[in-house]
């Protein structure tokens, strides 16, 4: 990370603000805002995996991750998750991508 003093230098080389620089070398909001931005989307368990902490589930278009409707492996943000899901139950579901991997951030088990 940037010290303040580097900061304050590119911002008056590049007379931009330097509360913009440091905005922009924080990579923990980029992740939160990514997060935050997912949509519920309705799905079907298809399978689900404990041990390698992941849910296969059918799944109508997700549009923050701009896909189509299909049948896809996600990892799941906290492994607790799967422990409320079974095969065949019909979903709502918040997906981001988080590190590289599609994750499912929030699930609930529809009644």
């Amino acid at each position: 990370m940037k010290t303040i003093a580097q900061l304050a230098l590119a911002a008056a080389i590049f007379g931009v603000a330097p509360m913009t620089l440091y905005a922009a070398t924080d990579t923990t909001t980029a992740a939160t805002s990514a997060e935050s931005a997912g949509e519920t989307v309705d799905g079907e368990v298809r399978k689900v995996d404990k041990d390698a902490k992941k849910i296969t589930i059918k799944h109508a278009e997700l549009k923050n991750l701009d896909m189509p409707a299909m049948t896809m492996v996600f990892q799941v943000k906290d492994p607790s998750m799967l422990d409320k899901v079974k095969q065949g139950d019909k979903v709502s579901f918040v997906a981001a991508k988080i590190g590289g991997q599609f994750t499912v951030t929030r699930i609930d088990v529809k009644q």
